[in-house]
């Protein structure tokens, strides 16, 4: 037995569509990866190479609430694929990208607007306005085997029964096979790592009270109360 210093953290999960529990290693998520997001956000997504930044493991929360977090009055909403390895490796080729994945779930990557727009400005990481605590909430993690692998299917974010953001897993820039295949270029990928793999337009903000769901054609719903 590993003799640790202190008490030895949890490790992070998402759960699974039956109820077992998938360990989460890391959290990788493309920006900008919907044609109609980037122009929103001012970008040229035709002279753009995907990028890429980070969340936290236990920033995932299984859905139910969002505490609105401090320092920011200016919290979005961002419904995104969630897509989680059971295997990985180095320079992984796109053809075999998709024998990697465990299985796909809705999330969302909830966004601290305002301090975002701020590390931009003085061209500093985004950790501050991405990586913060329940900054990830996600549905149920539904296995491959199940749901088969999402490239099309309707994906939207409805907020007090009004859609804000819709479009089709089809308008992704850069697809799955194609995500995982860069991101072995730059990291090892390994079983339990996730990524988050891009929002359609019409992200914008949440205030106390009101209700999040997101839906992607396939997969189970998700739903989430802002408190």
């Amino acid at each position: 037995m590993p003799d640790f210093v202190i008490p030895a953290p949890a490790t992070p999960v998402i759960q699974t569509s039956d109820g077992r529990d998938f360990p989460v290693r890391r959290v990788y998520c493309i920006g900008r990866n919907f044609a109609a997001h980037a122009v929103e956000m001012g970008h040229d997504p035709d002279r753009e190479p995907p990028f890429f930044f980070q969340k936290n493991p236990n920033n995932l929360t299984t859905g139910g609430v969002f505490p609105y977090p401090s320092q920011s009055a200016d919290v979005h909403h961002e419904v995104e694929l969630l897509v989680a390895l059971k295997s990985g490796g180095r320079d992984i080729p796109e053809e075999q990208a998709l024998a990697c994945v465990w299985g796909y779930a809705t999330c969302l990557d909830m966004t601290r607007r305002d301090l975002q727009a701020q590390a931009k400005s003085q061209g500093r990481p985004w950790e501050v306005a991405k990586a913060f605590e329940h900054s990830a909430p996600v549905g149920p993690l539904q296995p491959a085997s199940d749901v088969g692998h999402p490239q099309i299917g309707a994906i939207r974010l409805i907020v007090n029964d009004l859609a804000r953001q819709s479009g089709d897993l089809s308008q992704m820039i850069w697809k799955t096979p194609q995500i995982i295949a860069y991101l072995s270029q730059f990291f090892e990928l390994a079983a339990g790592d996730v990524i988050l793999t891009g929002t359609p337009s019409g992200v914008g903000p949440v205030v106390r009270g009101d209700r999040l769901i997101g839906e992607i054609g396939g997969l189970m719903p998700l739903q989430v109360d802002v408190v």
